[in-house]
C-alpha cells in the first residue's frame, strides 16, 4: 500500500464513523467494499481481450491513489473555512469517498505489480509529480487542478453507467464493480470540489486557465505511463493493435467522443456539475448495486453507517 493512500484511510475509527454520519446526511456516504483480487484469477486483458484498452484502464488506476490524495488535500485545506453545514458535509463524504476509493484501487495495484506491470514504479512518479505540484503552486491553483479532474472523472464515470456497452467490454465481473462503484460515487460528489472552490476562489479565468494545463499534464502522464505499461507487457511495438485501440478510444466514433460536450460545458461561465443530471442514473445503480439483491450489497462492510440495511 502507497504511503499516500496509508494516510488518507488510515485514520482513527471515531472519525471515520463521524465522516461516514456526515456524508451519509448528504447522500455521499463512504461504503467500505474491501474488493480482493488474485492474479491467479485475472483475465489480463480483461477489456475486450485488448492489451492496449486494458493497458488504458490500468494505467489509469495506476494514478488514483495518488490523485485522490492531493484531491482530499486541496479541499481538506479550505474545509475549517467554510460555514455552510451541507457543504460541510459534503466535504466530508467526499473524503470518505475518496478515502476508500484510493484504498481498493492500490490493492487493484498491487495485483497489477503481481502479474509484472510496473504500476508501483508509476504510482511512486506520479507521487514525486504531485508533491511538487503541492509544493510549487498556490491552494488556490491545486483546487482548480482538483476541480477540473473531478469533472473528467465525473464525464467518464457517467458514461461507464449509462453505457451497456461500454460495461459489456469489462469481461472480469470484479473489475467492472470496482469501477461502477467507483462511479456511482464520482457523480454522488461531483458537485463538491466544485462548490468550494467557487466559495473559497471563484475565479472564472483561473478555473479554464487549470482545465488547460491539467488536460495537456494528464495526456501526457497518460501517453508516457502507457507506453512503459504496454513495454512492460510486449505490446509497444505492436503499431497496428495500439492503433486499433487508440482509434475505439480517441476516434471520431470513439468511445471519448461522446463525451466532447460534456467537457466543453466546463468552459461556460454559468457552468456547474449538477447540470448533468445524473440524479436518476444514481438511483438506479444505487439499486441495482446497494439494494438487498444488488450485487454489491453483501459485500458492503459498513451498511448501517450508510443507511444500507
Amino acid at each position: 500500500m502507497t504511503a499516500a493512500a496509508t494516510e488518507l484511510h488510515s485514520n482513527p475509527a471515531p472519525k471515520a464513523a463521524a465522516r461516514q454520519a456526515l456524508g451519509t446526511t448528504v447522500n455521499i456516504p463512504p461504503r467500505r467494499l474491501d474488493f480482493e483480487f488474485k492474479a491467479e484469477q485475472y483475465s489480463r486483458y480483461f477489456y475486450g481481450n485488448d492489451p492496449f484498452l486494458s493497458s488504458f484502464w490500468n494505467t489509469f488506476s495506476s494514478l488514483l491513489p495518488q490523485g485522490e490524495f492531493f484531491f482530499v488535500q486541496a479541499v481538506r485545506h479550505y474545509r475549517d473555512k467554510i460555514t455552510d453545514p451541507t457543504l460541510k458535509a459534503q466535504v466530508a463524504g467526499f473524503i470518505g469517498q475518496e478515502a476508500m476509493h484510493s484504498k481498493e484501487h492500490d490493492t487493484y495495484n498491487e495485483m497489477m505489480v503481481k502479474m509484472g506491470f510496473p504500476v508501483d514504479k508509476l504510482d511512486r512518479d506520479v507521487g514525486k509529480l504531485l508533491k511538487l505540484v503541492a509544493k510549487t503552486l498556490p491552494k488556490s491553483m491545486q483546487l482548480a487542478a482538483t476541480v477540473c479532474l473531478e469533472h473528467y472523472t465525473a464525464i467518464m464515470a457517467e458514461q461507464l453507467l449509462r453505457n451497456q456497452a461500454h460495461r459489456d467490454m469489462m469481461q472480469d465481473s470484479q473489475t467492472l464493480n470496482m469501477w461502477l462503484w467507483h462511479a456511482l460515487e464520482e457523480n454522488e460528489h461531483k458537485t463538491v470540489a466544485y462548490d468550494v472552490y467557487e466559495q473559497e476562489v471563484g475565479s472564472y479565468a483561473l478555473r479554464v486557465f487549470a482545465m488547460v494545463i491539467t488536460t495537456i499534464v494528464l495526456f501526457a502522464v497518460m501517453a508516457a505511463f502507457q507506453a512503459r505499461m504496454l513495454a512492460a507487457d510486449g505490446q509497444l511495438f505492436k503499431f497496428r493493435q495500439n492503433i486499433k485501440g487508440f482509434r475505439f478510444l480517441f476516434g471520431i466514433k470513439g468511445l471519448f467522443a461522446d463525451l466532447v460536450p460534456q467537457f466543453f460545458d466546463f468552459f461556460r461561465p454559468g457552468f456547474h456539475p449538477s447540470q448533468h443530471d445524473t440524479v436518476a442514473l444514481l438511483e438506479e445503480w444505487k439499486q441495482k448495486l446497494f439494494a438487498p439483491d444488488g450485487d454489491l450489497y453483501a459485500q458492503l462492510k459498513n451498511k448501517a453507517a450508510v443507511g444500507v440495511h
